[in-house]
Formats: C-alpha cells, sequence, structure tokens
C-alpha cells in the first residue's frame, strides 16, 4: 500500500467525519450529501439522487464490512481496512464516482465547469487551492470544462490503494499557496 493512498484516506475520513466526533456515523453521510446538493443547487433532482445514493452505498458498505459490534459507528482503523482493499470496497467506489462526478455535469454534455467542480468538492470540504489544481491537472477545454469520465475515473483512483503520483494526490497535498 502506498502512502500517498494512505494520506488520500485519511484526508478523506477526515472530511467525511461531517459532526466531527472521531468517527463516521450514518448522520455523517447524510449531512455531507446534503452539503453537496446545496453547493449545485441547479442540479436536476434525478443527479442529486443519484449522488445521494452513492453515498448511502457507501456508508452501508463500510456498516456490513466492518461494525461488527454493530454500533453503527466505523473508526479510522476501520476504515483504511476496508476502503483501500478494492476487493471489499471496489463496488461502492464505482458508485460513489459515478453519481458524484456525474452531478456535475449540469447540462448533459459529459463535461463538469469549474464553478459545479468546485461547488461540489467544497462540499465535501477540500481546499480551494487543492481543487483547483486537481481541475487543471485534468487539462480543462477552451471553455474550462473537464470531462466527467476522467474526474471519475480519479475518484476511483483516489481510493487505490496502489496508486501513487496521481491528480488525486493534489487534493492530500499540503494546501498550495
Amino acid at each position: 500500500m502506498r502512502n500517498e493512498a494512505v494520506n488520500r484516506v485519511r484526508l478523506v475520513f477526515t472530511l467525511f467525519d461531517a459532526d466531527g466526533n472521531g468517527v463516521l456515523e450514518s448522520d455523517d453521510f447524510t449531512l455531507m450529501s446534503s452539503r453537496v446538493a446545496a453547493a449545485v443547487p441547479e442540479a436536476d433532482e434525478a443527479r442529486k439522487q443519484a449522488m445521494r445514493a452513492g453515498f448511502t452505498r457507501y456508508w452501508n458498505t463500510l456498516v456490513e464490512e466492518l461494525d461488527a459490534n454493530g454500533d453503527g459507528r466505523i473508526t479510522y482503523d476501520e476504515y483504511q481496512a476496508c476502503v483501500l482493499s478494492p476487493e471489499r470496497f471496489g463496488g461502492a467506489v464505482d458508485a460513489f464516482a459515478a453519481g458524484f462526478a456525474r452531478l456535475g455535469d449540469l447540462d448533459g454534455s459529459g463535461t463538469v465547469t469549474r464553478p459545479a467542480f468546485i461547488g461540489l468538492m467544497r462540499g465535501v470540504g477540500f481546499d480551494l487551492p487543492n481543487i483547483h489544481a486537481l481541475f487543471d491537472a485534468f487539462g480543462p477545454d477552451d471553455d474550462d470544462r473537464v470531462r466527467v469520465d476522467v474526474w471519475e475515473a480519479e475518484i476511483k483512483n483516489f481510493y487505490a490503494p496502489d496508486k501513487g503520483g496521481i491528480p488525486a494526490d493534489l487534493l492530500a497535498a499540503a494546501p498550495a499557496a
């Protein structure tokens, strides 16, 4: 497992712990998906529902895989053990990546504008300079848009234990000046 993957997972655990109590719970994912939906109010309801379904599957997979004592809480150690195991978590990541990235395709063009991208990523809690760095790493077109499939693939890379030196590492880097 690469250090970059561990850094990415540590960051996303902190962000998903929406209430800051040090563990992940169902309410954290409800709160996070509400923040993300609010970040792009112009998105249609079907896309918002797909995004929420991705968050729900993500949570349900964690609980099914990790919550042996049934308390509805996932610690960081438990989380890391699951999300960095593609055989255990790959389906949840696929659903999450698709729902999240496609929510930003507001006009159905297969692309995401910088403002929509920023809104979604800020809704999760990533730092603005890192968001811009990631967007730029995707090679936006002349209209300052990135392809949804490129973003979706990079979300999947974010959870890959064997990936390093990838654009997603920019999200876990110290915020750029």
